[in-house]
């Protein structure tokens, strides 16, 4: 008897949670060590409810590693994501238990800004950007992505939005945080996409909606929405849905249009300004890379600014067109096209060209070599 209610007593203690906890090995297989990145795990498979409780997630030296809920756009969380430092070819142990977590520092934002001509803007901890909305249709905007370099691991988009719209200072000149010095135009400026048919780049317009799904301290996400995009005679509307997180120097991106079938292209491009600067495209790599002056309105020199993204599905073509330095992919319409984007500065993070180079070659292999997930 006193063994049966012994079982009985450990068996409600388990059920209580008590002794509830889950362990995570993450396991870093290329022979680079893996800094800063996220890595996600389900709540469907790690069978663990956040309704009812909370938890504190610890790494192999028992210090709290902070991590933020996702949602996906439901009511409910769907996943969590963390930060992860492993060395190269080993593993690292993380374990979740109950408890009440501490807040985690923001290190991602995002937010529609109508104050400032509809903008829609959002940043990580390197860098922040924008792209165009309505109210500057009269200005001949494009759907292509603006660029802030910043030298703080801080949010600065209200910072800089703030600080010209209420007080005066120009967010074109560098005033301790960083600066806009980035140039778009009617182009697709740092890293946009564009269908390419009859050998022509179709640049787009503004977009006509947005839709923000997620702004976490980790991770932000939204979706732009471009009600009609003219290619040839046609038109599409796209959905261009981002993903900035932190620690990641190129955003997600995941396009789609919607329309009449047939045979596109879809073209990645960056602004090449003068053209003076350096482009550095791999086919094989999928990435594209661009290092120029950086000079700011007051024509004041500003070290090196860079530009890159990378397309993980196959590469059809890399060139200089133009203004532009495009990589093309094959796109069926109605299907989901990923690639990544972004930019940095020889200020903050990336000393040289070739620095800047390196490191889209690193992100590309890293991508293709994810973080192995075991959970215990």
């Amino acid at each position: 008897m006193k063994k049966s209610g012994l079982l009985i007593l450990v068996s409600l203690l388990l059920v209580s949670g008590i002794f509830a906890q889950r362990t995570i090995v993450v396991t870093n297989s290329l022979g680079i060590d893996r800094k800063g990145e996220i890595v996600e795990i389900s709540l469907s498979t790690f069978k663990v409810s956040f309704d009812s409780k909370t938890y504190v997630l610890k790494n192999n030296e028992n210090k709290e590693v902070g991590y933020q809920l996702v949602f996906n756009g439901n009511k409910k969380p769907q996943s969590f994501i963390f930060q992860v430092d492993v060395k190269a070819n080993k593993s690292n142990k993380y374990t979740l238990i109950e408890g009440k977590p501490a807040v985690v520092k923001s290190k991602t934002f995002a937010r529609f800004v109508p104050e400032r001509k509809d903008d829609f803007a959002w940043e990580n901890d390197l860098c922040a950007y924008r792209m165009y909305g309505p109210a500057l249709a009269n200005e001949n905007p494009s759907n292509g992505v603006d660029l802030w370099v910043k030298k703080t691991n801080e949010l600065i988009v209200d910072e800089f939005y703030n600080g010209e719209l209420k007080n005066g200072i120009s967010y074109h000149v560098d005033h301790g945080h960083g600066l806009d010095l980035y140039k778009v135009g009617h182009t697709l400026g740092c890293g946009g996409i564009a269908p390419y048919s009859s050998n022509k780049l179709w640049v787009e317009n503004h977009f006509d909606h947005y839709k923000v799904i997620e702004v976490g301290p980790l991770r932000s996400v939204f979706t732009l929405i471009y009600d009609s995009v003219k290619v040839g005679e046609l038109f599409y509307k796209q959905e261009l849905t981002i993903t900035t997180n932190a620690g990641s120097m190129l955003n997600k991106a995941e396009v789609k249009y919607s329309g009449p079938v047939q045979k596109l292209e879809l073209a990645a491009g960056i602004f090449l300004h003068d053209g003076k600067g350096t482009l550095k495209q791999i086919i094989s790599n999928g990435t594209s890379a661009y290092a120029e002056e950086a000079v700011s309105d007051a024509k004041v020199p500003s070290g090196r600014n860079y530009v890159g993204f990378y397309i993980p599905s196959k590469v059809n073509d890399a060139r200089k067109e133009g203004e532009h330095g495009l990589m093309t992919s094959s796109y069926k319409v109605g299907d989901a096209f990923t690639y990544y984007f972004g930019g940095g500065w020889s200020k903050w993070g990336y000393p040289s060209d070739d620095a800047w180079f390196n490191a889209i070659n690193r992100f590309s292999e890293i991508s293709r070599n994810p973080l192995k997930i075991t959970v215990k």
